[in-house]
């Protein structure tokens, strides 16, 4: 699926002629050759090859780079969420800014000016002076489309015979008869498919007659053309590597097949979210988030690809994090307002909101989920990881001395929309450990000792040492139990 084009302005400086282009020196070049030029230019002045992409600088990209460089077709490969399609879109700053073409509305395609492969880009090169003849520019952002297999028809991407024009007395067998889909409007740019498995057979034999010979045929005419494209693919290893997906002679003209995963570790996960969250945290009503917070979040995330409830074949993508932390930070910034708190600090409680951002991203393992809903799954996986987070924190900082101010009471009660004053009413004598047991200084404000509080509890639940019961959005923790 392609976006709507921006608009934009060339540099008045630019050649408008085919004379002019010549006299500035301009040489044509191969669509990889261009990709391989600029990217050995960038690499040499140390850029940022793949801004915004975290955790794959000696796993992916490595790869990537070298397929640029031997100047390959290539296939993303992984599981959904895993910046697939992101690393196809950003291979498009390897191309030139702007690329000349021939500027007639009788030429179908964005033609190269020294070497045209339609007939009216040749015939309007052959029949004028080069003076005359005139030369637009295709800026870079234009150059790239993609497309999602499934529904893809052979006319969308390759062409189809246009009916207006054969009862207009045009041939059949001739060019002018055909309407060209985008990988011949593509050509001298980059065409990337997402999910190949998906693609119908027919049209999976239309590219792989470009990977073997770059051209077109179509309805059995052999419609000769040198097409000049970069091919990217995406595809999940369940279904790409299922025998009959995708004919074996496609896969073998694939020159390389760049292996994606997930974050390796929790930290890098949190990293990723963060960044493509991209949440304003300050403005009016501000959120500080607790670092423990965000692992818990990020370890519900670790937990369900590792559940037998949850199909992992389907995976469980990074916008499963980001949509979560959204939501979170969503829910205390609700409470901020609503209770006049400055700032807003997450909680666990606001995590009952995570049903609307998770359950539509988790496929569930029919075989392995026993008749369990989606929720009973989710809260299975969120209580997993709160036991994770909270036995780290125990082990590291050693919560025995606020487990025991809890211990003293007989309920607490806590909620999404409780006033975090509520809180302090619980524990009014915070020991002094509170000041060095997290990131965030329990024992300064309301807010932050209102988190750290539910996080405390919801830890002592995760480990059965304290009953909870949950009525009307609230829920009361039962620690005279504890021991």
């Amino acid at each position: 699926m392609t976006a709507a084009p921006e608009q934009y302005s060339p540099p008045p400086h630019l050649p408008k002629t085919l004379k002019t282009l010549r006299e500035s020196g301009w040489k044509s070049r191969p669509v990889k050759d261009e990709v391989r030029f600029n990217f050995l230019r960038l690499l040499q002045d140390r850029a940022e090859l793949f801004p915004g992409i975290v955790g794959y600088d000696d796993t992916v990209i490595p790869e990537i780079n070298i397929a640029v460089l031997a100047g390959h077709d290539m296939l993303f490969l992984g599981e959904k969420g895993q910046a697939k399609s992101q690393l196809m879109r950003l291979i498009v700053n390897f191309l030139d800014e702007y690329l000349p073409y021939l500027e007639d509305p009788s030429i179908p395609l964005h033609d190269d000016p020294y070497c045209p492969i339609t007939s009216a880009g040749r015939r309007l090169v052959a029949t004028r002076d080069e003076a005359d003849v005139p030369i637009a520019w295709w800026p870079r952002a234009q150059r790239y489309a993609e497309r999602l297999a499934p529904g893809t028809k052979f006319a969308d991407i390759i062409g189809e015979i246009d009916p207006a024009k054969l009862a207009g007395g045009t041939s059949m067998s001739t060019e002018e008869a055909l309407h060209f889909g985008l990988i011949p409007r593509l050509h001298r740019g980059i065409f990337a498919m997402n999910e190949l498995p998906e693609l119908d057979e027919l049209v999976q034999v239309g590219m792989f007659n470009i990977l073997e010979e770059r051209d077109v045929q179509i309805r059995g005419y052999p419609v000769k053309f040198d097409i000049d494209v970069m091919l990217l693919f995406s595809a999940n290893p369940a279904t790409y590597n299922r025998s009959g997906k995708v004919i074996p002679q496609l896969k073998d003209r694939i020159g390389a097949v760049i292996h994606t995963h997930y974050p390796a570790d929790r930290d890098l996960g949190i990293r990723v979210s963060d960044q493509a969250a991209a949440i304003d945290l300050g403005g009016e009503w501000p959120v500080v988030v607790p670092y423990f917070m965000k692992a818990i979040l990020e370890e519900i995330t670790i937990a369900a690809r590792k559940s037998k409830f949850i199909d992992q074949q389907s995976g469980v993508s990074a916008r499963f994090s980001i949509a979560n932390y959204k939501t979170l930070v969503a829910s205390a910034r609700q409470r901020g307002v609503r209770l006049n708190e400055r700032p807003a600090v997450p909680r666990i409680s606001d995590m009952g909101h995570l049903y609307a951002s998770s359950l539509g991203k988790l496929e569930l393992d029919m075989m392995g989920s026993h008749q369990m809903s989606e929720r009973q799954v989710l809260d299975s996986v969120i209580a997993e990881a709160i036991k994770t987070v909270f036995g780290e924190y125990v082990e590291k900082h050693g919560l025995d001395g606020i487990a025991k101010v809890f211990s003293e009471g007989v309920k607490i009660e806590v909620g999404d929309m409780l006033p975090s004053a509520a809180y302090a009413q619980v524990v009014e004598n915070v020991p002094a450990i509170w000041e060095k047991a997290f990131e965030v200084n329990a024992s300064k404000d309301p807010a932050v000792r209102a988190s750290c509080i539910e996080f405390v509890l919801a830890g002592l639940y995760a480990s059965e040492r304290i009953s909870r019961i949950q009525k009307h959005g609230r829920t009361t923790y039962d620690v005279s139990s504890f021991r």
